[in-house]
C-alpha cells in the first residue's frame, strides 16, 4: 500500500460520538473524556458543538465543557457552529477554531439545516468571514458524500461544488463525510481524486462512517489517494441515526492500530487511547464497539 509517512487524526468522539447518546452524559464526564484524549498524543480533539439545545440536547453544556477542559499544549480543540448565533457563543467561550457543517445532498441539507445547499452556503458566509477575521481557523464539513438516506446516490459533481464553495468562503480544510457509511474503497478514491483535481488534496480530510463495516478500508483508500487527515471516534462512539442499530464512526484505535502496523506515524499512544476508550465505556455502561479495544482489553484480562 502506498500510504503517507504521517497522518493527522481528528478525534470527534466528544462531539459526533456523544451527540446521539440517548442518556444525558454529565459535563464532568465529557471534560474527563476530552482531557484523557488530549493526553494520548492526539493533536486535534473536537470538543463540542454550539448548536441550539433543542436540536442537540446532549451538547447544551458546550460552554461549561470548554471552561472545564485542562488544555494540553499543542492540542487544538475545535467546535462546531451552525450559524452566527453559534459563532457568537463560541467566541464568547474563547475558542480558537470552529467548523461549519454543510451537505452535498440537497434533500439532506433541507432536512438537517432547514434550507437547501445554496441557502446554507449563504448562512455560512458571515460565519466563516467573521471567524477568520477574528483569527480563528475554520473547517468545513460536507456530509453525504457517498450517498444520502433520502435521495440515494449523490453525484460527485455536487460534492466538488460544495467543497470548492466552502474553501472559497475561507475554510482552511474540508472534511468529506460518508454520513451513512455506504461508500466503498474504490468509490472513495475516485471521489477524492475528483475533488482534489479542483482544490488540491492537501485541503481535504475524510470522515468515513463504519455502518457497513467499510470505515477502515475506506479511510486507508483515501490515504492512498493522498489525503493525510481523517476523523475518527474513540471506541467507535456515535451511532448512525439513519441506520438504527448500526455503528457509526470509525473507531480511532482501529485506525491507529492499522496505521502503526503499516509504518505510518500518528503521534498517538495506542495503549493510552485504549485506556481512555475503556474509561468512557465504563461511564456509558456498555462495551466499546472497537475491535482493537476489545482485543487489547481481552488480552490484558487474560494476563
Amino acid at each position: 500500500m502506498n500510504l503517507p509517512e504521517k497522518v493527522t487524526i481528528v478525534e470527534v468522539g466528544p462531539r459526533d460520538g456523544l451527540q446521539n447518546e440517548p442518556g444525558v452524559v454529565a459535563t464532568e464526564v465529557k471534560v474527563g473524556f476530552i482531557d484523557r484524549l488530549a493526553r494520548t498524543g492526539l493533536s486535534v480533539v473536537e470538543a463540542t458543538s454550539f448548536v441550539h439545545p433543542t436540536w442537540v440536547p446532549q451538547l447544551a453544556d458546550a460552554a461549561e465543557v470548554l471552561a472545564g477542559i485542562d488544555p494540553v499544549d499543542g492540542v487544538r480543540y475545535p467546535v462546531l457552529v451552525p450559524n452566527e448565533h453559534g459563532l457568537d457563543r463560541a467566541l464568547e467561550a474563547g475558542v480558537g477554531e470552529v467548523a461549519v457543517f454543510g451537505a452535498a445532498s440537497e434533500t439532506f441539507s433541507e432536512r438537517n439545516l432547514g434550507r437547501g445547499i445554496d441557502a446554507s452556503l449563504q448562512m455560512f458566509a458571515p460565519v466563516v468571514g467573521r471567524a477568520t477575521a477574528a483569527g480563528l481557523r475554520v473547517r468545513g464539513y460536507v456530509s453525504t458524500v457517498c450517498g444520502c438516506p433520502y435521495q440515494g446516490e449523490v453525484p460527485s459533481d455536487d460534492v466538488r461544488r460544495v467543497t470548492s464553495a466552502l474553501l472559497e468562503l475561507g475554510c482552511h480544510e474540508v472534511s468529506l463525510g460518508d454520513t451513512i457509511g455506504v461508500g466503498t474503497p474504490r468509490q472513495v478514491q475516485e471521489l477524492v481524486h475528483a475533488v482534489a483535481a479542483d482544490v488540491g488534496v492537501d485541503r481535504l480530510a475524510v470522515h468515513l462512517h463504519d455502518t457497513y463495516g467499510q470505515g477502515l478500508a475506506n479511510t486507508l483508500a483515501a490515504f492512498e489517494a493522498g489525503v493525510t487527515i481523517a476523523d475518527t471516534s474513540a471506541g467507535g462512539l456515535g451511532g448512525c441515526p439513519f441506520a438504527p442499530g448500526a455503528t457509526g464512526n470509525l473507531a480511532t484505535e482501529d485506525l491507529v492500530y492499522a496505521l502503526h502496523g503499516s509504518g505510518v506515524e500518528t503521534g498517538v499512544d495506542l495503549e493510552a487511547l485504549v485506556d481512555t476508550t475503556a474509561w468512557m465505556a465504563e461511564q456509558l455502561d456498555r462495551p466499546p464497539v472497537s475491535r482493537v479495544a476489545r482485543a487489547i482489553l481481552a488480552k490484558r484480562d487474560a494476563h
